[in-house]
């Protein structure tokens, strides 16, 4: 049962509007009475209020969350409980998740797509510097606000890096298993190459519209990501430039050595790919994309490098032409004096 927004939680936070529901929680808009400013708030489901296992997931998102503070990772604010009402204080960030924003426009164009997910490999990345692994990065747990910026949130299931033991195994597998990588699938520990497989999936999706595997069995999904090849994106898109689908299709190898090991790798490739690209273009955005003001103002160009002529240093070609003209003017001089000179070759 919803908590009664007529009255603040915890005494502070006074509930606005339900936001959505995920499997753990219920997430409204809200405002922060003391600060005066709007804070989104993730108030644990009453049906899990008395399990000690999301219990524990409520807290530890709370915690991993806090201690990271990046442009692309929604911030956390404080954590409590008001009564048997647990609840953790976040950024509000208005906009859409990205699953929405994909099934709006069936397929994201090159350039956004490459824009947002050097984005979330940046903010992924960053966690992965701080030691932990988000372990369910899909689209559903990315915002995207209304200029553009990727903000990564649900760090639920996260693992400290330090914690994870080297063949460590469990019978129970946690994620989602559309965008978990091999190696979680079989129940292996996950690592910062999982969340790169994760990230490499959710890249497809943008670029096609739908997933590499599909299947209504959670099991044969999983089989799929052990076992099958990927497809071509380029047989879904044919705007996707050849280069990029080798990086799509890397990223989604079934072994973790073979992928980058790292989101900050893989930032930095894409953001190299981006610069690699000309000409650049902007795409229109139709006023359907933009119905409820929660997509993109604008499809984000990419930017060509300078063309060779753009990078012509012009003080040096000046500087060049006065010094051919000084010297073609002396060569008339010499001749002049040598002709006034009756050892002069030249008579």
């Amino acid at each position: 049962m919803a908590p009664d927004s007529s009255l603040p939680l915890a005494g502070r936070y006074q509930l606005l509007e339900s936001l959505g529901m995920g499997g753990m929680a219920l997430v409204y808009r809200a405002l922060d009475i003391n600060l005066q400013r709007e804070v989104a708030i993730k108030l644990l489901r009453d049906d899990l209020i008395h399990d000690p296992a999301f219990l524990d997931r409520f807290l530890q998102e709370a915690r991993s969350a806090a201690n990271l503070s990046h442009p692309n990772i929604v911030t956390i604010f404080d954590y409590g409980h008001h009564g048997e009402d647990y609840f953790i204080v976040m950024e509000y960030v208005p906009g859409t998740d990205l699953k929405t924003l994909i099934r709006r426009m069936q397929r994201l164009p090159v350039g956004q797509a490459l824009d947002l997910m050097a984005q979330i490999a940046e903010g992924v990345g960053y966690a992965h510097r701080a030691g932990l692994v988000h372990c369910d990065l899909k689209p559903q747990n990315i915002l995207v606000t209304a200029d553009g910026r990727a903000k990564i949130t649900d760090f639920g299931i996260s693992r400290a890096l330090a914690a994870i033991q080297p063949g460590e195994r469990s019978e129970v597998v946690w994620g989602s298993p559309q965008y978990f990588a091999p190696e979680q699938a079989a129940g292996f520990a996950p690592s910062t190459a999982s969340d790169v497989y994760s990230l490499g999936v959710i890249l497809f999706e943008m670029l096609t519209g739908r997933l590499p595997f599909t299947s209504p069995d959670p099991e044969r999904l999983a089989e799929l990501h052990l076992h099958a090849p990927p497809p071509s994106p380029r047989s879904f898109n044919p705007d996707i430039p050849p280069a990029l689908e080798l990086i799509v299709l890397k990223v989604l190898s079934k072994e973790p050595a073979a992928r980058y090991r790292t989101a900050d790798q893989l930032a930095r490739v894409l953001r190299t790919f981006q610069q690699s690209i000309a000409p650049a273009q902007s795409v229109a955005v139709s006023d359907g994309d933009l119905a409820g003001g929660d997509l993109p103002a604008a499809h984000l160009p990419i930017q060509s490098p300078l063309t060779p002529l753009a990078r012509v240093d012009w003080l040096a070609v000046l500087l060049g032409l006065v010094a051919f003209l000084a010297i073609m003017g002396l060569i008339p001089l010499w001749l002049y004096a040598c002709l006034l000179y009756p050892q002069c070759p030249l008579n």
